[in-house]
């Protein structure tokens, strides 16, 4: 009994002696532990304000081109595009597409590089090129659109028999 008490006695003060002789090791392992937590939650936060205010401009670039404001409109969603953002870039897109908001076609076709240059999942860069294909065959483009469907159609997608259905006629 006396040697189970001198044993946790000695081994409490082994932990103690680690502690006093580590302590500056100790503490700067943990100041990085936080520095490291701290970078990551300011990320997130400077990531979470980006997407709010890409959110709000792509609601304000609604609200222009409901009232008929297409300048703005056009404006906000070409500024949403060149922001880079996974999921209202495509959106800001089709709504310049969708409501002619850009006559050139050699600036939808950069907007689409913009566009196809986020990084995403195989089958969203999929149907990127199936938009730009079906894009392109309306701008009477219709070999380079084709030659996208073939891409699709070759990529064994989920988007293949869209493309052949499109390819066919």
């Amino acid at each position: 009994m006396e040697n189970e008490i001198i044993d946790k006695s000695n081994l409490s003060e082994k932990i103690v002696n680690i502690f006093k002789e580590k302590k500056k090791l100790l503490f700067l392992i943990l100041f990085i532990i936080i520095a490291i937590l701290s970078v990551i939650f300011f990320f997130n936060h400077h990531k979470d304000n980006k997407n709010e205010k890409i959110s709000e401009k792509y609601i304000q670039a609604g609200i222009y081109l409901s009232s008929k404001n297409k300048e703005k409109s056009k404006l906000l969603y070409t500024e949403i595009i060149l922001s880079k953002n996974k999921f209202y870039s495509m959106l800001a897109l089709n709504n310049i597409i969708e409501n002619n908001l850009e006559e050139s076609s050699d600036e939808i076709l950069n907007l689409f590089k913009i566009v196809e240059s986020i990084k995403t999942e195989k089958e969203q860069r999929n149907l990127i090129k199936l938009k730009k294909a079906l894009y392109l065959i309306k701008a009477s483009k219709e070999s380079e659109g084709k030659k996208l469907l073939k891409e699709i159609i070759k990529d064994n997608s989920i988007w293949k028999n869209i493309a052949i259905e499109i390819s066919t006629q």
